[in-house]
């Protein structure tokens, strides 16, 4: 697809009418390595971010601190491209699979949920 095809691509009417955006107008997007089930790190997009997605192949989010587009990879090289996007029922929140190349985690690491367990009670079924 050109750039004038990316352009010309909308998000379709019945997909923006079933998201529920947050009071800043972004929904949350968990991203997710396509082949391990792996989840890799949790961004933001409002209506234009998941149209540059839906249209690219790549994951475009929105810095909530920047208050800007960014396509991951674009900067540091390492990519995200999509193989699936599905929305959740109540329609709060996206489930990106993608093919990650590199680190997800802007420190570098490979998913953003390496770093800090907590401890939990752990349970079990029948208890």
């Amino acid at each position: 697809m050109n750039s004038a095809q990316q352009q010309a691509f909308e998000l379709p009417a019945d997909v923006a009418a079933l998201l529920k955006h947050d009071g800043a107008g972004l929904v949350a997007a968990i991203i997710q390595q396509f082949d391990s089930k792996e989840v890799l790190m949790l961004g933001w997009m409002d209506d234009e971010a998941l149209r540059r997605t839906l249209s690219t192949g790549r994951v475009t989010f929105y810095s909530r601190s920047r208050q800007e587009y960014w396509r991951k990879g674009d900067t540091s090289g390492h990519y995200q491209y999509v193989k699936s996007v599905a929305l959740d029922c109540d329609g709060d929140a996206l489930l990106i699979a993608v093919d990650q190349v590199g680190a997800a985690c802007h420190t570098g690491t490979h998913t953003c949920f390496d770093a800090r367990p907590l401890t939990a009670v752990v349970g079990s079924r029948g208890e």
